[in-house]
């Protein structure tokens, strides 16, 4: 996964509802008591569990920027013994967020990873709109040794639209030198008719 979104596009109200109040009662009968993730699959109108992680997932960020809330220090609370900050019915979605991978990667090639140095980094500038999580400076090496990914580039707006007017215009103003990205990638995707569209299928091999 390189791009994500929140909320999930072609759920209804109800549907979410529906799926939030079983992940609710999952958490209750084992005894969960902290932030983690439950994992579904989505398809004509009905939803199916995959898995639970005890753990926050990468695209943690885009719940963080619909909600408000920092699911990182809800952990580090629930760690130090104190409960949960809020409750469900506390809890409200406020606009859309998207987050994109910058992955150290050769989109032309398989997707291969890369290596090399940093040698100019410069990214978007941050805002209430943009956020970059990230653990590289110009100047430092991309190893074999480590996962490829450089950051995430997360943004959000009160509606998907302007979203992903954020997302391309921060994009096309990330500048990385001396490591390929997926950088160019990213921003065909997300600038793309289909993906604007909400024209979208997990489908291995359908063209869109």
């Amino acid at each position: 996964k390189i791009l994500e979104e929140a909320p999930a596009i072609g759920i209804t109200v109800e549907q979410r509802e529906d799926m939030t109040q079983k992940c609710i009662t999952l958490c209750q009968q084992i005894g969960y008591r902290s932030a983690g993730t439950l994992e579904f699959l989505f398809e004509n109108g009905e939803f199916y569990f995959i898995e639970m992680n005890a753990r926050l997932q990468v695209e943690h960020p885009v719940t963080e920027m619909i909600s408000g809330q920092d699911l990182v220090e809800w952990q580090l609370r629930v760690a130090a013994g104190e409960k949960l900050p809020k409750t469900q019915d506390e809890l409200v979605i406020n606009g859309h967020a998207f987050e994109a991978r910058i992955y150290a990667e050769d989109a032309n090639n398989d997707f291969l990873p890369a290596t090399g140095t940093l040698e100019f980094l410069q990214t978007p500038l941050e805002s209430e709109h943009v956020r970059v999580d990230t653990g590289v400076r110009q100047g430092d090496d991309v190893s074999v040794f480590y996962d490829p990914m450089i950051a995430k580039l997360i943004v959000w707006d009160e509606n998907r639209e302007k979203a992903l007017k954020r997302l391309t215009k921060a994009l096309s103003e990330y500048r990385i030198n001396g490591v390929t990205t997926n950088i160019d990638f990213l921003y065909n995707l997300a600038t793309c008719p289909p993906f604007i569209n909400e024209d979208i299928d997990t489908e291995i091999g359908r063209a869109v």
